[in-house]
C-alpha cells in the first residue's frame, strides 16, 4: 500500500513571494494618485514605476532598452511588430510552446511554421534549415520552462540565414545560458509577469532589446504611435509615425512588477537549491533520463523533468507520485499547437486575415499530429515536477524519495 499523501506546498513562484515590498510600492502609487505612466499631478515629476522598472530591467538582464507593456503576449505582439514581421512572412515556432507563440504571429498577419523540439523540450536547432523558405523572415525561440535552449547552435543557424532572433523568456527571466541573461542574446527578447511566471503583477510584460531601431519601433507600437518626450532621452528618435496600438503598462502593475523584478535572482537561487537536490537522485535510477539541456548550471529551477521509456510508464509514475502527495504533470499549461482548437479551425478574427487561407485542404502538412513523431513522443514520455518559493529541503527530499520508492516499485529494486 502507498503511504498516505504528505500535505505539501503548491506550486508557486513569483506569486508565492508577494509581500511588504509589493505592498509599500503599490501603496507609492496611491498615495501619488499617479496610475497613468507617462503624466500625474507634477508635470516636473512624471511617475516613475515604469520607468523605474524599465532601468532596472536594462541594468539586470544586460540590454541597452526595456519596455513594459500589458502581458507577455502583447510583448510577443509589439516585438514582432518591431522586427517588421506581416503579410507574407513566415516565422518558425517550436510546435510545442504557448498558445501565444503561435497567435501572436497570426495577429501580425504572418504564419507561424511549426518546428519539432527536441529532448530539452526546446526547438530543435536543426529545424531552422529544414523549415527556411524566401518567407522565413525570424525564428521565435522558446526557453521552455526556465531552461535554455541551445543559443549557439541557434544563433548560428539563424545568422547563416539572415534571420532575427526573438527570444520567448516568458517563463526563463533569471535563467542563463553560458552565463548571458536569456532574452538579452537574440534581437529581441519578452518577458511575462502572468500570474504563473517566476515574476509577477498579475498580468504584465517586458521586451528587451540591444538595437534602437527595434527600441523605437517597439515604442510606437505599444502606444498608439507615439514616442514620447520619455523615450526620446533613453533613445532619440529616428522612424516616422505609424498606427501602432496600445499596449501601455500602468503604475500599478509596474510597482508590483518592481518589486518582483527586484527578488528574481533570490526566487531563482532557491529553486536552484532544490533542484540540485533532488536531481542527481533520480539521474542515478535506470529507465529514466533527465531532460537533457544545453546549459544546465543556467536552468532556473523552478520545474524538473524526467523522461521514462513509455508514455505508459511515465503515466503509472505519475499516478505513484500522486498518491505520495507529490505534485507532478504531464501538461503544464502547455500542448502541442497541432491539437489545439485555433490551429485546427486554421481561422483567424476574420476570413481574409488568417494566413493559412490559400492551404487547402487544411490541416495542411506540417499542422498534423503525424508531422510531428518526436514531439508527439517527448510529450507523451516525461513527467515534470514543479518546484517553488515555499518548498524547503524537506520537501526536495520527500520528492527525490517518492520518485525512488515509484522506480522501485515499478521496475524493481
Amino acid at each position: 500500500m502507498h503511504p498516505m499523501p504528505v500535505s505539501r506546498p503548491e506550486p508557486g513562484l513569483g506569486s508565492a513571494a508577494l509581500g511588504a515590498e509589493e505592498e509599500a510600492l503599490v501603496l507609492d502609487v496611491l498615495r501619488r494618485r499617479e496610475l497613468f505612466r507617462y503624466y500625474g499631478n507634477d508635470p516636473q515629476h512624471p511617475p516613475r514605476m515604469a520607468a523605474e522598472l524599465e532601468k532596472e530591467a536594462v541594468a539586470l538582464f544586460g540590454t541597452r532598452f526595456a519596455l513594459a507593456v500589458t502581458s507577455g503576449t502583447a510583448a510577443l505582439e509589439v516585438a514582432l511588430a518591431a522586427a517588421g514581421i506581416g503579410p507574407g512572412d513566415e516565422v518558425i515556432v517550436p510546435a510545442w510552446s504557448w498558445i501565444s507563440c503561435f497567435t501572436s504571429v497570426v495577429r501580425c498577419g504572418a504564419r507561424p511554421v511549426l518546428a519539432e523540439v527536441d529532448a530539452s523540450l526546446c526547438i530543435d536547432a536543426g529545424e531552422i534549415a529544414r523549415l527556411q523558405t524566401r518567407q522565413t523572415r525570424a525564428v521565435l525561440v522558446v526557453h521552455y520552462q526556465g531552461a535554455a535552449a541551445d543559443m549557439d547552435r541557434i544563433m548560428e543557424e539563424s545568422a547563416s540565414r539572415n534571420l532575427l532572433v526573438i527570444e520567448d523568456g516568458a517563463e526563463a527571466p533569471g535563467a542563463t545560458h553560458r552565463g548571458r541573461r536569456l532574452g538579452s542574446i537574440g534581437d529581441i527578447g519578452i518577458y511575462s509577469f502572468q500570474h504563473n511566471k517566476p515574476m509577477t503583477a498579475g498580468e504584465g510584460g517586458l521586451i528587451v532589446t540591444r538595437h534602437p531601431h527595434l527600441y523605437e519601433r517597439a515604442v510606437r507600437m505599444h502606444d498608439l504611435g507615439q514616442y514620447r518626450a520619455l523615450h526620446a532621452r533613453v533613445c532619440p528618435p529616428a522612424w516616422s509615425s505609424f498606427a501602432g496600438g496600445q499596449y501601455r503598462m500602468s503604475e500599478l502593475t509596474a510597482a508590483v512588477a518592481l518589486a518582483q523584478l527586484r527578488k528574481l535572482d533570490r526566487i531563482r537561487d532557491h529553486c536552484r537549491a532544490l533542484k540540485a537536490r533532488i536531481a542527481p537522485r533520480i539521474g542515478a535510477l535506470p529507465h529514466l533520463q533527465l531532460r537533457p539541456l544545453s546549459d544546465p548550471a543556467g536552468d532556473f529551477g523552478f520545474e524538473l523533468y524526467f523522461y521514462a521509456e513509455t508514455a505508459a510508464a511515465a503515466a503509472e509514475l505519475r499516478r505513484r507520485l500522486d498518491a505520495r502527495g507529490v505534485w507532478c504533470q504531464q501538461r503544464t499549461g502547455t500542448y502541442p499547437h497541432y491539437r489545439r482548437d485555433y490551429v485546427i479551425s486554421g481561422m483567424a478574427a476574420h476570413p481574409s486575415l488568417s494566413p493559412f487561407r490559400e492551404l487547402s485542404p487544411w490541416p495542411a502538412p506540417g499542422y498534423r499530429p503525424e508531422d510531428f513523431p518526436r514531439t508527439e513522443d517527448l510529450t507523451s514520455r516525461f513527467v515534470a515536477l514543479p518546484l517553488g518559493w515555499h518548498y524547503t529541503k524537506a520537501d526536495a527530499d520527500h520528492i527525490a524519495a517518492s520518485v525512488e520508492a515509484a522506480h522501485a516499485e515499478l521496475f524493481g529494486a
